[in-house]
């Protein structure tokens, strides 16, 4: 797992799991989200039993290795996969609706006007043949019943509101004429026209420097502030957590290996796959060498019977009666708001985490 230096939380609450001490109204509600593939060499159960909620104002990160389900299960949250060779169960509620089975053109008019999505890949997402303004003001006229003229002017409206510099100019060039990092701020802007409720950020910094992820970042809280917007992030970078999240799912091999509040992920982690996150990033002040998770991620199509992450795991021989490699563990909750999936006693997690220094 790559990532940047990163700078502790400082406060956090929680959102997640179990009922938190958050004000604010849940907007997102996902309960036992399953999403599995056909293919010709098997099954892909890309998504298992995946629960958690966000409210309103606050940010929710999914991290983990790629192929571990993070974009998937966002993907099915917004309806976007196709129903020819997957199969999706479970609950998921936006706003109170039901969307898992729902009406697709329901769902189609929820998508870009209360719940939009940021893509991964700003270049292949933006259309090349049509200029940015006259996408962004398509995304107006498709959820509202205004002129031209006012989508455009809506559109040029957010480009100046996200940092788009001689937007005026802008607004009429192709998407191959901007940069890598004023795309993804076009795609902000194309995702908060319509002020959604729900915002899904997929890998928003990725291939972007160091100072133009920051501006990024800094971007998405502004937005986040002023329209109050709920914020799901997907990355596999502890740093853009650490920096924007309130709660984190943790995801391994399609499901929630850790689960809580930022500040617990961080200083008091439960599971041994969140600890070799945490020691495979560089730190600041950290000159030594990285400690990377030996091994590879699962095969979807081929889980182990037990513990997923047992494989690779190095504290697996602590467990009695090999019950790693025979016996998938449940998520427990080890707090008020958090939980994660492993054999180890909690005793053995805090004894590892002292010895190991973990969290620190």
């Amino acid at each position: 797992m790559e990532g940047n230096s990163m700078t502790m939380p400082n406060t956090v609450t929680s959102s997640v799991m179990v009922p938190s001490n958050h004000q604010g109204e849940v907007i997102l509600s996902v309960r036992d989200l399953n999403v599995s593939f056909k293919t010709d060499d098997g099954v892909v159960q890309a998504v298992s039993h995946l629960s958690y909620e966000v409210k309103r104002g606050q940010t929710l990160a999914i991290v983990g290795e790629s192929g571990s389900g993070k974009s998937v299960s966002s993907l099915a949250v917004m309806g976007l996969l196709g129903s020819g060779n997957s199969t999706i169960t479970g609950e998921v509620h936006f706003d109170g609706k039901e969307l898992i089975g729902a009406d697709k053109d329901d769902v189609r008019q929820l998508r870009g006007r209360k719940m939009a999505m940021i893509f991964q890949d700003p270049l292949s997402a933006l259309h090349p043949y049509y200029t940015i303004g006259k996408q962004l003001a398509e995304a107006v006229t498709a959820h509202n019943n205004v002129s031209k003229q006012a989508a455009r002017e809506r559109a040029l409206e957010m480009l100046n509101r996200v940092g788009i510099p001689s937007a005026e100019k802008r607004i009429d060039d192709y998407p191959h004429q901007l940069s890598g990092g004023m795309r993804q701020r076009v795609m902000i802007a194309m995702a908060l026209i319509n002020d959604p409720e729900l915002l899904i950020a997929d890998e928003p910094t990725t291939a972007l420097d160091v100072t133009v992820q920051a501006q990024i970042l800094d971007l998405l809280r502004d937005l986040q502030k002023e329209f109050g917007t709920a914020i799901v992030i997907i990355t596999h970078d502890l740093g853009v957590v650490a920096d924007m999240a309130d709660d984190v799912i943790v995801m391994y091999g399609g499901s929630a290996a850790e689960q809580g509040p930022v500040r617990e992920i961080f200083y008091q982690p439960e599971m041994p796959y969140t600890w070799g996150l945490l020691a495979s990033i560089p730190k600041d002040g950290d000159e030594g060498q990285l400690d990377p998770i030996p091994g590879s991620p699962p095969s979807l199509i081929h889980l182990p019977k037990g513990c997923v992450f047992a494989p690779r795991c190095t504290f697996q021989h602590l467990v009695a009666d090999n019950a790693c490699a025979s016996l998938r563990p449940e998520f427990t909750p080890t707090g008020p708001h958090h939980a994660a999936r492993c054999h180890l006693t909690l005793e053995q997690r805090q004894s590892i985490r002292i010895d190991r220094k973990i969290g620190k």
